[in-house]
């Protein structure tokens, strides 16, 4: 009967930590699911899709401003290949040194009501790693 006992102790023991690691792996991925798309994407996209979304463009010329009263920017990120396409970003923290207009970045956030693009993340692409270095 003891030996009985043990084996069904065992066999509980393991579904409970099968259901644990299943539940961390499922909490795992859908917190990560963020999709990745260029500015038309994102324009092309239906609205409810952009909860959780990261854009990729270039910083647009044109409406560049600092945030009113706090660190933050608020801009354009244009279509790397279409730049009629834009999309209206607000950041709110420290802006990256290489950020300026032509520069290539990704915007991690939600889209809002509005329109406008809800920035949480903003990463610039350093231009020299990717550069290559003059050796001579």
């Amino acid at each position: 009967m003891a030996r009985k006992n043990q084996k069904n102790l065992y066999i509980f023991a393991l579904v409970l930590f099968l259901s644990g690691v299943g539940y961390l792996m499922y909490a795992g991925f859908t917190e990560n699911s963020i999709y990745f798309l260029n500015v038309s994407e994102a324009l092309a996209a239906p609205q409810e899709k952009l909860t959780a979304v990261r854009l990729f463009g270039t910083v647009a010329e044109r409406d560049l401003a600092a945030l009113d009263g706090s660190l933050g920017v608020r801009f354009r990120l244009e279509d790397k290949d279409n730049k009629a396409q834009t999309i209206v970003v607000r950041y709110r923290g420290a802006v990256p040194d290489t950020f300026k207009p032509g520069a290539e970045v990704i915007v991690e956030g939600a889209m809002e009501t509005g329109g406008a693009f809800n920035a949480k993340t903003l990463m610039t692409k350093c231009p020299s790693k990717y550069q290559k270095e003059n050796r001579g």
